[in-house]
């Protein structure tokens, strides 16, 4: 699926090569050459992952991989190193700074989108193409199908992306306010009372093979997916 990622480089040429090959893969592109513009340009819109250099005019991108692990906003934002350090001691540093994979240059834009993919894959699962089942109902991102019990079931592109989330994210509890930021977007101003209106919708369209009982309400802290209800979602 596509994914809307934010490249910190600040050599035209890199840059540019990268740009490229993503917005070919289909993912939305953000371009920053320092760490200033990455800040304006995460307040605007949150990425879904960070392609950032080390070496970088002002801030390196050690001390901003660190930030936006220290901010609960950008903590969980996977973030992949860009670099020409190849010394062990400088992967592990990159590492331990918060990066979740570490590529050096000179690189072939076919592993970088190797890479992107296996990170999304352990840290963003719902933006990924892999379909995923639970409990009879299975869910695939590349033809947009569900299906319950082996019966096609109708959603709503909203409700297909909410049950994309919960689907990859099973047995955890989600407020509204955060199903708002990973469904929604958190550039993207609607009421809470907006989730409300979707999971309700969501459950009738399951309602046909019988997984609205798998969407449950969690009083008081939010709603989750289960593989085995305990009862009728409330």
């Amino acid at each position: 699926m596509a994914s809307t990622i934010l490249v910190v480089e600040d050599e035209p040429a890199i840059a540019e090569l990268v740009a490229v090959n993503l917005s070919f893969a289909g993912h939305k592109v953000l371009r920053a050459t320092d760490t200033l513009a990455a800040d304006l340009m995460i307040r605007a819109e949150l990425p879904d992952l960070v392609l950032l250099d080390w070496m970088l005019p002002g801030a390196s991108g050690i001390q901003y991989a660190r930030r936006l692990r220290a901010d609960e906003r950008t903590a969980a934002i996977p973030i992949i190193m860009l670099t020409a350090r190849s010394e062990e001691g400088d992967k592990v540093e990159g590492l331990d700074s918060g990066a979740d994979d570490y590529v050096t240059k000179p690189f072939s834009p076919k592993e970088l989108l190797a890479r992107i993919k296996a990170v999304l894959r352990r840290r963003a699962p719902q933006l990924t193409d892999d379909s995923v089942e639970i409990a009879g109902l299975r869910l695939d991102p590349q033809t947009h199908r569900v299906l319950g019990g082996g019966e096609a079931l109708e959603l709503g592109p909203t409700e297909f992306r909410l049950l994309h989330f919960f689907m990859t994210h099973p047995e955890r509890v989600h407020s509204r306010s955060q199903l708002l930021d990973h469904v929604w977007g958190d550039h993207v101003f609607v009421e809470e009372r907006t989730v409300d209106v979707h999971i309700r919708r969501l459950r009738q369209a399951l309602i046909s093979s019988g997984h609205d009982r798998h969407v449950e309400t969690v009083r008081g802290s939010g709603y989750r997916f289960t593989a085995q209800p305990s009862g009728f979602p409330a």
